[in-house]
């Protein structure tokens, strides 16, 4: 399968909701640049994760992979097209998504970028809430290495309120 997958997630606690730290969360890229392997590689899956929190100030760090396995989304392939529908666990109830789309079917040369968001509390309510965001940039096809800097073939945004 020639898939790139590229996965943001931006994590962070209340002490990000507001002032200086909520305007460098809200700045953190949606895309990233992949690296040359990404490139390099032809017909082949490639995994490049991207990781930001607000421990290290939103900071990018990345790792790159070939395992589609590890990755929060759904993919397969027929009749020359891919099926891509991110992953919702049930216990990431927050925000609620009662009614999801069945997926994007993607052709060749195309790309989709799907953000989800969640809220988290502690299970004991000990420690504050945790917040991720989620960006899955998926292309299906050869791709170069500023693909996901640009705008996708197909956007979804499942952000919901998470107070």
């Amino acid at each position: 399968m020639d898939v790139t997958v590229q996965w943001i997630r931006t994590s962070w606690t209340k002490r990000s909701r507001g002032g200086e730290a909520a305007t460098r969360r809200n700045a953190a890229p949606v895309g990233f640049a992949l690296p040359p392997s990404a490139v390099e590689r032809a017909g082949e899956s490639f995994v490049h994760a991207v990781r930001m929190d607000e421990r290290d100030d939103f900071v990018p760090h990345d790792q790159q992979g070939d395992n589609l396995r590890g990755v929060d989304v759904q993919l397969s392939e027929a009749d020359g097209r891919l099926r891509v529908l991110p992953r919702v666990r049930p216990m990431f109830g927050v925000p609620p998504r009662p009614r999801r789309r069945p997926g994007v079917r993607l052709e060749p040369g195309q790309w989709v970028r799907w953000r989800l968001n969640y809220r988290f509390s502690s299970a004991v309510g000990l420690r504050d809430w945790s917040y991720w965001l989620d960006t899955f940039n998926i292309a299906y096809g050869p791709v170069g290495a500023e693909v996901f800097l640009g705008a996708p073939t197909v956007h979804v945004d499942e952000q919901g309120p998470v107070r």
